[in-house]
């Protein structure tokens, strides 16, 4: 009896260990699922932290953040809020929207976490750099916008206000110009490790890419037209850095990349070679067959 009760107690454990064995892919699949739940509640937890704190001095950071534009404001005038709520809003917004902006390199952290396990060792090897890379990048477009592009704007805004208009910028207004030019720069910068990845996954090589230096410059310049406020500063300050960084998306991908150009330019040269002796065997062939029907012919009716 007593064996028989153990038996049967212990036959729905099995029967559980037997599901869980022999269903692994859902086993992973819930494991990846949780993981990814924690790495998002991480991801909240820091960006609520942030956000609390930068709240506390919202409207000091408001001040500083809107010094490239007050610093080029018509004598005794100053900013406006039109919104009812704009004066509370605004600066509470710009913390959300700033906590966000310090939380990417945890973000992008706990992103990484999670795919790496999923990677090959080159892979890995080759996405840490550009990672890195691409967050330095992004924050020296933002920086970049905000200490060489405003000041060149707003001197240009405010030295064609036509006779008799005041001009008294609204600061919700001004906040959601200040964010589409960070985010126009930040991608803009972004160009050098666009190029790196179109080249380490066989894409293209810098050689062609090279060759289609008019073209990214056309571009350039229309996606500065697209990109940013209608007015030739800004549009010429966003274009002229994204052709600069390719050019040196272009070197970096020269050094970094170097084993694998190689590699892709001598199987290029084997194909090719391949193609060559195919065409050159068919033509043969060809020729052969020419001369063999010919003899036929010949056979057929010697005169």
């Amino acid at each position: 009896m007593t064996d028989e009760t153990t038996n049967q107690t212990a036959s729905p454990e099995s029967e559980g260990q037997d599901n869980n064995n022999g269903n692994p892919k859902e086993a992973t699949f819930l494991s990846h699922l949780v993981e990814l739940r924690d790495r998002l509640l991480r991801v909240v937890m820091v960006m609520g932290v942030i956000t609390v704190g930068l709240m506390t001095v919202a409207n000091d950071l408001y001040y500083y953040f809107s010094l490239p534009i007050q610093n080029y404001l018509p004598e005794n005038t100053s900013m406006i809020a039109v919104g009812v709520i704009s004066p509370i809003f605004t600066p509470l917004k710009l913390a959300l929207i700033g906590a966000f902006f310090i939380s990417i390199p945890f973000i992008l952290y706990q992103a990484w976490g999670f795919i790496a396990p999923g990677l090959y060792k080159n892979e890995r090897k080759l996405a840490v750099p550009l990672l890195i890379s691409s967050i330095l990048l992004f924050y020296m477009g933002m920086a970049f916008a905000y200490s060489v592009v405003f000041p060149l704007v707003f001197q240009f805004t405010t030295a064609f206000i036509p006779e008799g208009i005041e001009y008294k910028p609204d600061i919700a207004d001004y906040l959601n110009f200040s964010l589409k030019m960070f985010f126009a720069f930040g991608v803009a910068f972004e160009v050098p490790i666009a190029t790196i990845i179109l080249i380490a996954a066989g894409i293209t090589d810098p050689d062609k890419l090279a060759q289609k230096r008019p073209y990214v410059i056309v571009g350039a310049f229309v996606l500065g037209m697209l990109l940013t406020p209608p007015d030739i500063v800004s549009q010429v300050m966003l274009a002229l850095p994204m052709w600069f960084l390719f050019e040196m998306g272009i070197i970096a991908a020269r050094f970094m990349l170097k084993d694998r150009i190689a590699r892709m330019k001598k199987e290029k040269e084997g194909y090719d070679e391949e193609v060559a002796a195919e065409t050159d065997d068919e033509l043969d062939e060809e020729f052969d067959r020419a001369i063999m029907e010919e003899e036929e012919i010949n056979k057929k009716d010697p005169l």
